[in-house]
């Protein structure tokens, strides 16, 4: 029996997923959550053979969750559930050592399969996604860039963003000259466009 956590924040989506599962005569769901941390915290009680987590989700997201559980259970198989596919997601959760992705939008019939794969040790990805994430341009902002341009695009302004970050206002001047120039961008608005649409904020 392979033992299965959930974390899902639309709690009907949850519902639904645990309902598919449910149906599986060789899949158990042993929790099912609403969060990464309820995540994090139900996979030390019930030690799951597989994760299936959503990516965003409130408090800590799937993936900073699927690192945690694999601290914790290295021999959890984690698969990412999610609506957003963009090839620097895939990258991120590839680098978290994550064996599955998933389109929200795949035939429901797919996922128990996906599971079991997964619980084999085989590695399940979207291959249209996989092709996408090996063409796409990858990430060229530092975390501190993207986190300085995320605040610009949120409408904070120079002396907003110096203030959140502890720094000062020409160093948050010359962060978002860099990321202009790196991105090719005509702007800040045009670079805080460019670098979303890659899934890099």
């Amino acid at each position: 029996m392979i033992r299965v956590l959930l974390a899902e924040d639309m709690h009907m989506i949850r519902g639904a997923l645990v309902a598919l599962i449910a149906g599986e005569p060789d899949i158990e769901v042993v929790a099912d959550v609403s969060s990464g941390d309820g995540a994090v915290a139900a996979a030390a009680e019930h030690r799951p053979d597989v994760a299936v987590l959503d990516v965003q989700m409130p408090g800590v997201d799937g993936l900073a969750a699927a690192g945690m559980i694999l601290d914790r259970l290295p021999g959890c198989r984690i698969l990412i559930l999610t609506q957003l596919g963009r090839p620097e997601l895939l990258r991120r959760a590839l680098a978290a050592k994550v064996r599955g992705f998933m389109l929200k939008d795949a035939p429901p019939a797919e996922l128990a399969g996906a599971i079991r794969r997964v619980a084999a040790g085989e590695r399940v990805i979207d291959p249209n996604l996989a092709a996408a994430a090996i063409e796409a341009r990858e990430n060229p902002l530092t975390d501190r860039e993207a986190e300085v341009l995320r605040l610009a695009g949120e409408g904070d302004d120079l002396a907003e963003i110096a203030a959140r970050l502890h720094l000062a206002k020409g160093t948050v001047r010359n962060y978002l000259g860099a990321v202009v120039t790196k991105l090719g961008a005509r702007n800040r608005l045009d670079a805080v466009r460019i670098a979303a649409e890659a899934g890099w904020l």
